[in-house]
């Protein structure tokens, strides 16, 4: 990465940090006690690749002292993004929000555009995460493709060798298409069997819609066994987090208000609905569940949604920690129907489960213990602990994509702590990290045969059994 340049004064176009609110600049004491959390100042012990130096820069240009560089644009690239300096702050810095304006900048600038990037990045993030029919669309071609006496063949035949080669590169990495998706799978209303004591909302997403819909099967039978209505509007779109996080806020915008808009629906069972009426909005994605939190903030400026936006901040629930949070309706007097192991039973023969906690799920939404403890609770496994559970596994979005050589490292020090607590299943609640550490296991000795989850399809066996 090449350092930002010396200013040029009287720089007279004004960038996202010179209009943004200097006071979320000024939070930052300069403590350092982000340092020891940040995994690319961990691995460099450059200043300027820890969350303190970032943010040193980030003030430096909205103070015109330095301009935006090429060199300002890589380094924000280079961060993970894992929050995990939010946490540790005592100041209460909002870095997510830096960041993201920070990269909406460079973007903006056109810092880091080739004719290929421009490419791939409109394909992803202004065609296909835009349209979910479309996505659905090319995700059912994937799936064919994906069978692997199909796949055998086109490669036999040459026909793969027709696509560019990044893509040739990426398809062994794809996450696996699951279809039936998501709408299938469940019904725009279910009820649990006894008298609902709370209606809520599921966020189905993108990603998580056409290679985890079985995820969002699970969430739903967990919230039924936990006395929720469950309300599933259709055909949802992406969130907008994946552009949030790639510096594209004009695209994020508008799918923040598509969503608001979803969660306002008219049904021929229930009528007129409302996200207002519902108890809570149940994410079960960690990264999505992050961005999710914050539309009013990315929407405060917009008169017609900054009031809605407010208020869809106060139902946001992950599916975790609602479910643990429920008051009477926790899982606790779900997985009662489950037995207790006999006490002659040996924990040793209980196959062993660990958690890997999602970077935005514990740092962005400050959900910690609420998996852990669920998890806990079944009656099924013995619970390992997993050394820095909470630190990045690499995975980080399109992280792996755009530095490949960072996340190889970051999951090399993941792996190295898997082999430590020898588990047998991995719970983790983000799509990314589940394919992230689902992928490296499978290429592993001594990791191959370990089976990687989300909580909520523990959680829902233990209540179907």
């Amino acid at each position: 990465m090449s350092s930002p340049q010396p200013a040029t004064p009287g720089d007279p176009t004004p960038n996202l940090l010179q209009t943004m609110d200097y006071s979320i600049v000024q939070q930052c004491m300069h403590c350092g006690l982000c340092l020891p959390t940040c995994p690319t100042y961990n691995e460099t012990g450059r200043e300027r690749n820890s969350p303190r130096g970032r943010i040193a820069l980030m003030r430096a240009v909205a103070d015109g002292d330095l301009p935006l560089s090429r060199g300002f644009a890589e380094e924000m690239d280079y961060c993970v993004g894992c929050l995990a300096c939010q946490t540790a702050c005592p100041a209460g810095v909002e870095y997510a929000q830096l960041l993201e304006t920070s990269r909406a900048a460079g973007e903006q600038a056109g810092l880091l555009a080739s004719p290929s990037r421009s490419v791939y990045r409109w394909l992803g993030l202004r065609l296909l995460m835009t349209r979910p029919w479309l996505l659905r669309l090319v995700a059912r071609l994937v799936a064919i493709q994906q069978q692997p006496a199909i796949r055998k063949t086109l490669y036999r035949i040459g026909a793969m060798w027709l696509a560019p080669k990044t893509l040739r590169d990426l398809e062994p990495l794809a996450p696996l298409i699951d279809p039936p998706f998501s709408d299938a799978r469940i019904k725009p209303f279910e009820s649990p069997r006894s008298k609902p004591v709370a209606r809520v909302a599921l966020l189905t997403g993108c990603v998580q819609d056409i290679a985890y819909a079985r995820v969002n099967r699970a969430t739903v039978d967990v919230l039924l066994a936990s006395g929720c209505e469950v309300v599933t509007p259709r055909m949802q779109s992406c969130c907008g987090s994946l552009h949030a996080h790639n510096g594209d806020l004009d695209t994020a915008r508008e799918m923040a208000r598509r969503t608001i808009d979803q969660f306002d629906w008219q049904s021929e069972q229930a009528g007129p609905l409302s996200f207002a009426q519902l108890d809570a909005v149940i994410s079960n994605a960690g990264g999505c569940g992050s961005h999710l939190r914050h539309y009013g903030e990315l929407l405060k400026g917009d008169p017609a949604y900054a009031e809605r936006a407010a208020e869809w901040d106060k139902k946001l629930r992950d599916a975790q920690e609602y479910v643990y949070e429920a008051g009477g309706w926790q899982p606790a007097a779900c997985l009662a129907s489950s037995a207790p192991p006999s006490p002659a039973a040996s924990p040793a023969a209980k196959p062993r489960l660990t958690y890997d906690a999602s970077c935005h799920l514990c740092h962005g939404q400050k959900v910690v213990n609420q998996p852990v403890e669920l998890l806990k609770r079944l009656p099924g496994y013995q619970f390992v602990p997993l050394g820095e559970s909470d630190w990045c596994c690499g995975a980080a979005g399109v992280y792996t994509m755009t530095q490949p050589e960072q996340a190889q490292k970051l999951l090399d020090r993941k792996l190295a702590n898997l082999r430590i607590a020898k588990p047998d299943v991995i719970a983790t609640a983000n799509p990314g990290c589940m394919h992230q550490l689902r992928l490296a296991c499978r290429e592993d000795a001594e990791l191959a045969g370990v089976r990687v989850v989300h909580p909520m399809e523990l959680l829902a066996e233990a209540v179907s059994n």
